[in-house]
């Protein structure tokens, strides 16, 4: 087995660190959090510092591109024989439910602060008559959510097990990518209601990719030989 660190290793490394800190930057300083669907609660305390929020609401998507840019450079460093029979439909599951919850943070963007203005001076009748027309596509997103979440956790599960099973990382590193895979898609599949339980997930997921990050600076990645 040899030992992968050079630069290619590094650029992963960074992008993962990038990755996390934009996605948690983004999201605990925005002075507002819409919840698992955009309500009329929502338009007054986005008014209220708009351009900061939209700013915060930007990184926070720019986090979840570069987390989905760290995922395939992995993916390019790792994809050989005999692993990529598992690393490459991990990685790809992965990027596939990052870039889901990318769009349907981007909507939130951008009906947020669409919202804030159309929604100024309107009657509590005229509000619900608007909110009205925003219920299925509010649907559309929250599906969105739930299925990025489910579909990276399934990746994070493939993940672990490669690195596990072929000790490209530390055993700690693949079995906690393992549990949070899994952790992600019970949670999704068997508890009713469960956008406030999922919160703690986005958290880990942050320190996942600090993590992982780390670790590809610190020794790089481990690949057994290719075989012929």
């Amino acid at each position: 087995m040899s030992l992968k660190k050079d630069f290619e290793t590094n650029f992963t490394g960074w992008s993962f660190i990038i990755a996390a800190a934009l996605l948690w930057c983004g999201w605990m300083f925005s002075p507002h959090h819409i919840g698992e669907y955009i309500v009329a609660e929502d338009f007054g305390p986005i008014g209220e510092r708009i351009w900061f929020w939209i700013w915060m609401y930007r990184i926070h998507i720019f986090g979840w591109v570069t987390m989905g840019i760290a995922t395939f450079a992995l993916m390019s460093i790792t994809a050989r024989s005999p692993y990529r029979v598992m690393i490459v439909p991990g990685a790809g599951m992965v990027i596939i439910g990052t870039f889901t919850l990318a769009i349907a943070a981007a909507y939130f963007y951008n009906h947020g602060a669409w919202g804030v203005g159309q929604t100024a001076n309107m009657t509590p009748e005229e509000l619900d008559e608007f909110m009205g027309k925003l219920l299925f596509t509010n649907q559309y997103v929250t599906c969105f959510i739930r299925f990025g979440r489910i579909f990276s956790g399934v990746g994070f599960v493939l993940l672990g097990a490669a690195f596990i099973k072929w000790k490209l990382m530390r055993a700690w590193l693949g079995w906690s990518t393992t549990i949070m895979g899994l952790a992600a898609v019970c949670i999704i599949l068997f508890i009713p209601d469960n956008f406030d339980i999922y919160k703690p997930m986005f958290h880990i997921k942050a320190l996942w990719l600090v993590a992982m990050g780390t670790m590809l600076l610190k020794q790089g990645i481990h690949l057994p030989e290719e075989k012929s």
